[in-house]
């Protein structure tokens, strides 16, 4: 199972179609339980390590001149110009915030997981069902996206035998 450093609130993760569920984990906790847990670590670490926002500048950027010259032999030099490199702002506490939301979760017993998204065999193969008690996970672990934005864990996948 691969683990992943950085994670997006679980309804965030959610709104893709195509990529994994990188979620806190611990067996046995229920979906809502993981939710609450999560929303009251978010707003400890919000409240330990606030945002910092600072406003940065990339450098500018030169681009040289150019000569044009005609047929004739007569040349033009079109000078070179500065481009603003622009200004932008970063939030220097995010990756220590994120820190503390994750050592807040382990605290609690959970562990960060990325779950794969199953394959459409068996997404067709598994029944419409809403998980709502976390399974224990297994290599060949996988989770469907359902259309009501929920999702479902499958634990077990049945290999075919021919």
């Amino acid at each position: 199972m691969r683990v992943s450093i950085h994670f997006l609130p679980l309804t965030l993760v959610l709104g893709a179609c195509t990529g994994p569920l990188d979620v806190y984990y611990k067996p046995g906790a229920t979906v809502t339980r993981l939710q609450t847990d999560e929303t009251n670590c978010e707003v400890k670490a919000l409240k330990d390590v606030p945002i910092s926002e600072q406003i940065r500048q990339r450098p500018p950027i030169y681009y040289p001149g150019s000569s044009i010259c005609n047929g004739a032999g007569n040349c033009w030099y079109r000078p070179g110009y500065w481009v603003d490199g622009g200004i932008y702002s970063v939030d220097v506490n995010k990756d220590l915030r994120n820190r503390v939301l994750t050592q807040c979760m382990a605290n609690k017993g959970y562990s960060p997981v990325s779950i794969p998204l199953c394959s459409a065999g068996v997404k067709a193969s598994a029944p419409i069902a809403t998980t709502t008690t976390l399974p224990s996970l297994t290599e060949t672990s996988c989770y469907i996206k359902n259309e009501d934005g929920g999702f479902q864990i499958i634990s077990q996948v049945k290999s075919k035998q021919g």
